[in-house]
């Protein structure tokens, strides 16, 4: 019979649980990123999660999970708020619709949304442009909203680096096929690491990654034991899955770098890399990780080589496009709390931009140098 039924779970185990159901789902929404991934939202929970907050509406049609949104409810601001599992660990979130029956879909999702007790405002900070929610859950919300700029990311055509460094101005085509060659005769050797090693390799990258930064400002959640429980749950199956893949490199017989991609339908996203701070002497550690995130990109058949969250000089070195997440701002009713939250979001954001702006014009009057990596996470 073709009913239309909701189930809201919050038990701790229900992600792990509807594992299954979930992944079948992922494979039929086109936008789904690998931060929607089972594997990376249950390992997040089972790391960050607080017994009694998961929000987990689950929509199904005759039977068939079409629909799906994981959620955390949270105290922000006097205001009870929803957010989405995966934290600001996230690059994209988003939620789940079934390509079949988008439309109805998700008016029934965002009809559950309503429904539920217990919240002012869903606050879904990092959507990428035509998301789900950016576009058919916005549409679908019988209540107010508001759209404000997220986070800028940076973004590269898939195809080989030859082909990117022929594009770019004579200085600095000359200069990358410099690094290029120097890279080349340092004779590093790039081994893909199964899935069955990938938690100790998770280890490996955490410890280089600590290293790189020693001395420097670095994100703080990086260090902490939970990340690398997060990682080390989530990756191995992201690797089955084939949504992720990380590379080792290797000189002299030891492990002196490494580096974790993300891999979506359309996109491959440099995540995370570190590094033996002696490398860096030695080579351009940005042009070393575009040319193995580029040529995994054309490997896979993906349009996009995405950096990620940020726009720092040395990514703009290339020439990469510009793509603007969206944090958008599901308002219950006539909620004052709601609406003063919903302006001091943009409070904050414009904050941001004028911190950011005066750091770069300090940044450019000092001349600082770029960091030697291709992304460094950022908190929320």
């Amino acid at each position: 019979m073709n009913t239309w039924s909701v189930e809201v779970r919050r038990d701790d185990a229900a992600l792990a649980e509807i594992r299954a159901e979930w992944d079948d789902l992922f494979t039929r929404c086109a936008t789904a990123t690998p931060f929607q991934a089972n594997a990376w939202l249950a390992a997040w929970w089972g790391q960050y999660g607080r017994p009694g907050r998961l929000r987990l509406v689950l929509v199904r049609f005759a039977g068939r999970l079409v629909a799906a949104a994981a959620l955390r409810r949270e105290r922000r601001w006097l205001c009870s708020v929803l957010t989405p599992v995966g934290g600001a660990l996230s690059d994209f979130v988003d939620v789940l619709v079934d390509d079949e029956v988008a439309e109805p879909a998700t008016q029934a999702l965002a009809d559950a949304l309503a429904q539920l007790s217990g919240w002012q405002v869903v606050d879904l900070p990092e959507t990428r442009p035509g998301s789900v929610a950016g576009t058919r859950l916005v549409e679908a919300w019988r209540g107010g909203h508001r759209v404000v700029a997220a986070s800028r990311c940076l973004e590269l055509p898939a195809r080989e680096l030859d082909e990117v460094v022929a594009d770019l101005p004579s200085h600095a085509r000359k200069t990358v096929r410099r690094r290029v060659n120097q890279i080349r005769k340092l004779g590093l050797g790039v081994v893909t690491v199964p899935a069955y090693q990938a938690e100790r390799a998770v280890g490996d990258l955490l410890r280089l990654h600590t290293e790189q930064w020693q001395g420097r400002p670095v994100n703080p959640e990086h260090l902490r034991a939970e990340f690398r429980r997060h990682l080390g749950s989530a990756i191995p199956e992201m690797i089955r899955a084939g949504q992720a893949e990380l590379f080792e490199y290797h000189l002299d017989g030891r492990c002196v770098a490494a580096s974790l991609a993300i891999v979506g339908r359309d996109l491959v996203g440099g995540y995370l890399f570190g590094a033996e701070p002696g490398l860096r002497d030695r080579v351009d550690i940005t042009t070393l990780l575009l040319g193995d995130a580029l040529a995994l990109a054309v490997r896979r058949r993906c349009g996009t080589m995405s950096m990620l969250r940020g726009d720092e000089p040395y990514k703009l070195r290339w020439r990469p496009e510009e793509s603007i997440n969206q944090r958008i701002l599901l308002v219950r009713g006539a909620s004052p709390r709601a609406w003063l939250y919903a302006l001091a979001v943009r409070a904050r954001r414009a904050a941001v931009l004028l911190a950011k702006r005066r750091l770069r014009r300090s940044g450019d009057q000092g001349k600082t140098s770029a960091p030697p990596a291709l992304i460094n996470k950022a908190g929320d």
